[in-house]
């Protein structure tokens, strides 16, 4: 048998020693490999309620699970130079949601589009790749109802879901939305989105029991008496966390929020007493 050289031994002896830690190193378990962090996000939903509420606040109170994202919000309008350092707090005040509308017509939004809060497209393109948006709240197009009266998809869907918790109940729209100028005793509360006066007829109960399932599919609901010579009876109803609302509208979503009745003298609400829930939390006990 051929006798190898010394060369020869010390090279296949490396060769075996790194075999032997190749094999090792296989049998080790790779070490764990921590998964990216998440992307940050900002809640539309919580914002887009804190911007009906906190603006006609007589206080700084924030809105319950919306400050988190509405400091991002803040921060971000602050870094383009729309909103002071000293109001990134939380609140969602009449000066967050003057820089938020200014945001919306710098994207070359007007109208309802630029009324400070926040929709799906403007706090998409605020958010950027920074957070990512959760909770989107979508109106979709708008509804012609029998009579003429438009509201939005969403609102109408909303109706038909609390007409449907009461017994064969009807109602008729006798003022809906998008409707700017049409009925000067409103004040301009139908001027945008999510605003309607309904008439009660058979088969829903007492005007309170309405009032009720109104409101517990998310409508900021009221029952207005007659008074001669301004409005007959009536139910009044703003969807609540409609991103069209007009300013009054958006107003009497904090009255209704705070326990007033909407009205301009701002008196306690004597309605049905009912968890306060938006539509897509409602959609979320079904």
């Amino acid at each position: 048998m051929k006798r190898l050289s010394r060369r020869a031994l010390a090279a296949t002896a490396t060769l075996a020693l790194a075999g032997s830690a190749a094999s090792t190193a296989a049998a080790k378990p790779a070490p764990d490999i921590p998964p990216p962090a998440p992307t940050p996000a900002i809640n539309m939903s919580k914002v887009l309620l804190a911007a009906q509420i906190d603006p006609a606040r007589p206080d700084t109170a924030i809105t319950p699970g919306s400050k988190s994202s509405v400091i991002r919000v803040e921060r971000l309008l602050r870094r383009r130079g729309l909103l002071a350092r000293n109001l990134v707090d939380g609140h969602y005040g009449s000066s967050t949601k003057a820089a938020f509308a200014a945001w919306q017509r710098s994207l070359g939004f007007t109208g309802l589009a630029a009324n400070g809060l926040p929709g799906i497209t403007s706090l998409t393109r605020l958010a950027g790749t920074r957070f990512v948006v959760r909770g989107k709240v979508n109106i979709g197009p708008r509804v012609q109802l029998p009579g003429g009266s438009v509201v939005s998809r969403r609102t109408n869907r909303m109706k038909i879901a609390a007409a449907q918790r009461l017994t064969s109940c009807k109602w008729i729209v006798t003022q809906g939305s998008y409707n700017a100028g049409g009925v000067p005793q409103s004040a301009g509360t139908h001027d945008g989105g999510g605003a309607m006066d309904l008439a009660v007829t058979g088969g829903c109960g007492t005007r309170r029991n309405a009032v009720r399932a109104l409101r517990s599919v998310g409508f900021a609901a009221w029952f207005r008496p007659r008074i001669e010579g301004l409005w007959d009876a009536h139910i009044h109803a703003i969807a609540v966390n409609d991103t069209d609302l007009a300013a009054g509208a958006a107003d009497q979503v904090s009255d209704y929020y705070r326990g007033l009745d909407g009205l301009d003298g701002h008196g306690p609400d004597t309605g049905p007493q009912v968890p306060k829930v938006t539509w897509e939390q409602y959609k979320r006990t079904l």
